[in-house]
């Protein structure tokens, strides 16, 4: 099983950059924002709890987050070979939930890929997502709620994987092709068999 966490500011390619890893790694994705998306569509009680934080920027409680992902990997048999968690964790909380989480399973998190890209172009990416794809979290005033939520927060986890040396952090301005080669490159020395 090997386990990569996709990590960076909302804007930043997670998304992007994870289907790709998918691809060329056979990994299942769990994406929390598509997990909490899909609750808050269909109307869950979840998805109702989910929404009350998300509409106003804010991330969802740990143990709420952990418990949807602890049920995600005991009920997908294709998280056996490994999975990349795309937006999980946010905070050093649920980093620490999500090592004891795989430790149970007999694994861990194998390598962090963290996509690096300034403020400015992080905010002009997101407006045009919002008029592309209609997100209603996609607007200047919840982005600029979204990212002080992630410099407090999560940004922190940057520090906290590099202490445990699984911390690989990537430019993620320019052609998308440059940036997944400058992954696969920095991500060879923790990958078995290669």
């Amino acid at each position: 099983m090997y386990n990569l966490v996709v990590f960076g500011a909302p804007g930043s390619g997670k998304g992007t950059q994870s289907a790709r890893l998918i691809d060329e790694y056979g990994l299942y994705h769990i994406s929390t924002g598509e997990l909490l998306r899909d609750h808050i569509a269909r109307g869950t009680e979840l998805g109702k709890i989910a929404d009350s934080y998300i509409s106003k920027g804010n991330l969802i409680p740990d143990q709420l987050m952990i418990d949807i992902l602890d049920d995600t990997l005991a009920n997908n048999p294709q998280t056996a070979n490994g999975v990349i968690f795309d937006g999980f964790p946010r905070t050093i909380q649920q980093a620490e939930a999500l090592n004891e989480m795989l430790g149970k399973r007999g694994s861990k998190v194998h390598a962090v890929v963290g996509l690096e890209v300034p403020e400015e172009e992080l905010i002009d990416r997101l407006i045009k997502r919002g008029a592309d794809s209609g997100r209603s979290d996609d607007n200047p005033e919840t982005i600029k709620s979204r990212l002080d939520v992630y410099h407090n927060q999560t940004a922190p986890l940057r520090d906290f994987y590099t202490r445990e040396g699984k911390y690989y952090g990537v430019k993620g301005s320019g052609n998308i092709d440059d940036i997944f080669a400058e992954i696969k490159d920095k991500l060879r020395p923790t990958r078995p068999n290669e």
